[in-house]
């Protein structure tokens, strides 16, 4: 079932009907993680909506190719071009080497992205594998006279591009005043920032390279220029990422394969809003800045944060509260436990899924799909294996894994069962703790359970 997509440009400011590169096809580009730390639920609403958007266009026929790069060096501590390599910070406090850190943290990110059942991404090139491209690139933008040389590294005169700032409609004079860009006396413009950042002299670092201008390493926007092109070629379909990107990381981006290449690096460029903390920021010193394992402590399952995430449009803040995400997971839960009930898929209400259809072409406007979705399974007029093959199809889109669910009853280990029994024995003689540990067992098996006035009630946790 194809439709025009509808997608909103951050380069445009305007909300275009998608037209691909090549028909049929479509290049995607997702900012991917720095790897000196666990994701946190912030950084997996990105990610989370970069899979929305690749499923919607696979939904619409498209070929995806997605592409999502691997941080591993040249990304400092403040985004710019002073302080230290976030992996060697991050390295030097567990006396490890920086390329531990990153395989380390590189595995958890992959774990994590599977658990919210986010589609792996058909590339997921290295920073600290593309040096040389990365090299290459640097000269071809020297050779244009894009370049000068300071004593820390090589850095891109900005003032050579008129274009520059064309993402973030941000001058030269107002960068001076932002707090992501650190001064530096011998930078000629506060806009300018750094390809290739010199090792220090007498230190050796965990990672550097040689050059042609010197032992060092890349600067961080550099990586994506150099592996999209390399990848997906040059312009490609869309580039993803957060709006906190737009401003340096993604305005450097357009800037070297602009000045590289003469050609904008990507078509369309889509940015996911903030997620804020119960309305605030994130932040350690609060100790509010949660990982998928805080989030299991409170038997919220990665699979219902993920519906919590697609409860909001990707263009507005998200705002995570604890009872919000209860409420999201209770929403999936009662879907999950109607869907177990119905019978095997039949045919699709092909209807009800051009409505759905509609939604997510629409900006991939999430919420309303999701009303769609609830409109549709409540209607006690549709049988229930219409349903089933109706909220599968949609499934494909919303990635909420209800294949796993849907017609088949919950099956309850013979361990379960019995501590089950026992628990209710325990609620009988209203012995709580021995019910709470009895649950907390059960939660070890795989099952959440949950006491309603009805009784116990057992689910499989998601």
């Amino acid at each position: 079932m194809t439709m025009p997509i509808f997608l909103h440009n951050t380069l445009t400011r305007s909300t275009d009907e998608f037209k691909p590169i090549i028909a049929g096809k479509a290049g995607l580009y997702v900012c991917g993680p720095t790897v000196y730390g666990r994701a946190h639920v912030g950084n997996l609403r990105s990610w989370l909506f970069a899979d929305t958007l690749r499923r919607v266009l696979q939904a619409n026929d498209f070929i995806v190719t997605e592409v999502m790069n691997i941080t591993d060096v040249g990304h400092l501590v403040g985004d710019g071009d002073e302080g230290v390599d976030k992996l060697q910070m991050a390295a030097d406090k567990v006396s490890k080497t920086a390329w531990d850190i990153a395989t380390e943290f590189t595995k958890l990110f992959v774990d994590d992205i599977k658990k919210v059942n986010i589609e792996t991404p058909h590339v997921m090139p290295k920073a600290t594998d593309h040096i040389a491209e990365q090299i290459e690139l640097i000269k071809v933008m020297e050779a244009k006279g894009f370049t000068y040389a300071i004593s820390d590294g090589i850095y891109f005169d900005a003032a050579k591009l008129p274009e520059y700032g064309q993402l973030s409609r941000q001058k030269s004079e107002e960068k001076e005043e932002g707090a992501r860009v650190v001064v530096n006396a011998e930078k000629r413009s506060a806009s300018d920032f750094a390809l290739w950042k010199f090792s220090p002299e007498g230190e050796q670092r965990h990672m550097e390279w040689e050059s042609p201008w010197g032992k060092g390493f890349p600067g961080w926007h550099l990586e994506c220029s150099a592996m999209s092109e390399k990848y997906l070629g040059v312009p490609f379909d869309i580039h993803t990422g957060g709006v906190d990107h737009i401003a340096v990381h993604h305005e450097n981006e357009i800037a070297q394969t602009l000045a590289a290449r003469g050609v904008l690096e990507a078509n369309y460029w889509l940015h996911n809003e903030f997620m804020l903390i119960d309305g605030g920021k994130m932040s350690k010193s609060l100790g509010n800045i949660y990982s998928l394992d805080d989030l299991d402590l409170k038997n919220i399952s990665p699979i219902g944060f993920r519906y919590f995430v697609l409860g909001a449009h990707y263009r507005t803040q998200l705002n995570f509260t604890w009872e919000g995400v209860k409420a999201a997971q209770n929403a999936l839960n009662n879907l999950v436990d109607m869907a177990r009930d119905w019978q095997k898929p039949s045919v699709v209400d092909e209807v009800t899924m051009g409505k759905f259809m509609l939604a997510v072409n629409n900006d991939l406007d999430t919420p309303a799909a999701l009303a769609v979705l609830w409109n549709f399974v409540n209607d006690g007029a549709i049988s229930s294996d219409v349903k089933a093959a109706t909220v599968l199809k949609m499934d494909e889109v919303l990635g909420l894994a209800l294949e796993d669910v849907i017609a088949r009853p919950l099956r309850i280990s013979e361990a379960a069962q019995k501590l089950l029994d026992e628990r209710e024995v325990a609620r009988i003689a209203k012995d709580w703790e021995r019910s709470d540990l009895l649950r907390d067992e059960l939660f070890g098996l795989g099952y959440a359970v949950e006491d309603k006035p009805t009784g116990q009630h057992l689910r499989e946790r998601r």
